[in-house]
């Protein structure tokens, strides 16, 4: 078996990784920068190491589709993200499944990974794979999903840690998909009763996160109006069996911001309007605007002047430890203090600077200005931030200002603000 992983990002590159040290695998993007980089040894995302990509034997890079032409299964791990109205944007993977249809064959398998909602396979992208390739549907080719779980940054729950959900359109197809990811992943697999079973179990994983962080930020809003203090009441609380350790907080990246969105989206084509799910995205979305109004708040209560003030941003990524710049909700923050006048830098040793260029016209700074910033904000828990002390962070702080910890890092005594 030929395998071909199409999209090289977090979620392709560990696949293909663990694929080539068995197999003979390809590893294709449309990003010709991103294949040389990874033809020359190192993953810019920093989820694999180069001592990883040495150690995969078998697997070769191309960013042309004749490359994958021989390649009998195709794995497609290609991004699906939601457009300026939050509506699902298959545009990624619609051109992945053009790509693959114009060399797929008879008996070839095609894999999805990307989070959808259920029936995006079979009925959006198996019908372009028809079209372009001439072949029908689980008569001349056969197709997979197996969503991904992958966790940027998570160096405890890796690909091979993580139970992997597999299933196939046939019953045949499903159990060599199952044994195929069976090699790679020590912590098993579980095979779903169909693919859109399979489809509709990731999209409510992230989905279910979503919520459970809107419950605890909404009641960090809550708390905050009462002056009590948010973390000692999850710990407190915490002190029981089954609460739920959930932390208040941005709530960004490529999964838990996006993917509810998708099963709205599904939702609604079939009659339903999802309340609950929709009313957390609500509050999710509306968090970096509640910190960026707590923030002016606090700086006007010290009778620190806001437009013109200099506010420092520590994070720009979505998690910490972390470059993963995708759907980070930092930015939020960021803008809405620009909106009220300040001048804002941000700073973030993980963060690459062309990529903060290219997706937010956000100029990154490399060394904050000692004592220049009438506010500070601790946006991302990276290890860089934890444990800063007094005198580093009055160092860059003017003699009156106001400290935001965002992330809980810090001792408590010198935050100002915590969410």
């Amino acid at each position: 078996m030929n395998i071909a992983v199409v999209g090289l990002g977090y979620v392709g590159l560990p696949l293909a990784v663990e694929f080539g040290k068995q197999r003979p695998v390809v590893g294709f993007d449309v990003n010709g920068a991103r294949v040389d980089a990874l033809r020359n040894g190192h993953d810019a995302t920093l989820e694999v190491t180069d001592q990883e990509l040495a150690e995969a034997s078998k697997l070769t890079f191309s960013s042309s589709p004749s490359a994958i032409a021989d390649c009998n299964l195709y794995i497609v791990t290609v991004p699906t993200p939601i457009d300026a109205s939050k509506r699902p944007d298959l545009t990624p993977l619609i051109s992945a499944s053009k790509t693959i249809g114009a060399v797929l064959k008879r008996g070839d398998i095609v894999v999805y990974e990307s989070t959808v909602y259920p029936g995006a396979t079979e009925d959006d992208c198996v019908p372009v794979l028809e079209e372009v390739s001439g072949l029908a549907f689980n008569i001349d080719f056969f197709a997979g999903y197996s969503p991904e779980r992958i966790n940027p940054g998570d160096k405890n729950h890796r690909l091979t840690d993580i139970r992997k959900v597999t299933s196939g359109s046939t019953p045949e197809i499903a159990d060599l998909i199952d044994a195929l990811y069976a090699s790679i992943v020590t912590a098993g697999t579980y095979k779903a009763d169909s693919i859109r079973v399979a489809e509709a179990a990731k999209v409510i994983e992230n989905t279910q996160r979503d919520l459970n962080i809107a419950l605890v930020n909404e009641l960090a809003i809550i708390f905050n109006r009462m002056n009590l203090d948010t973390e000692a009441i999850l710990k407190t609380a915490g002190t029981k069996w089954n609460f739920l350790a959930f932390r208040p907080g941005l709530v960004g990246g490529h999964c838990i911001g996006v993917d509810p969105y998708y099963l709205t989206f599904k939702a609604e084509t079939i009659g339903y309007h999802p309340e609950i799910i929709l009313a957390g995205r609500r509050i999710n979305d509306g968090m970096g605007a509640y910190v960026a109004n707590q923030m002016v708040k606090a700086m006007i209560e010290r009778r620190i002047h806001i437009k013109g003030s200099r506010i420092l941003v520590l994070g720009i990524t979505f998690k910490e430890n972390c470059p993963d710049l995708r759907n980070t909700r930092v930015i939020d923050v960021v803008r809405e203090l620009g909106d009220y006048g300040a001048d804002v830098d941000v700073h973030d040793p993980w963060a690459d600077p062309k990529e903060a260029r290219d997706q937010y016209s956000l100029e990154l700074l490399p060394n904050p200005e000692a004592g220049a910033y009438d506010g500070i904000v601790i946006a991302v828990a990276h290890r860089e931030f934890e444990g800063l002390n007094a005198e580093q962070l009055h160092a860059l702080g003017k003699g009156n200002f106001v400290l935001y910890d965002l992330k809980n890092v810090i001792d408590r005594d010198l935050s100002d603000l915590r969410l």
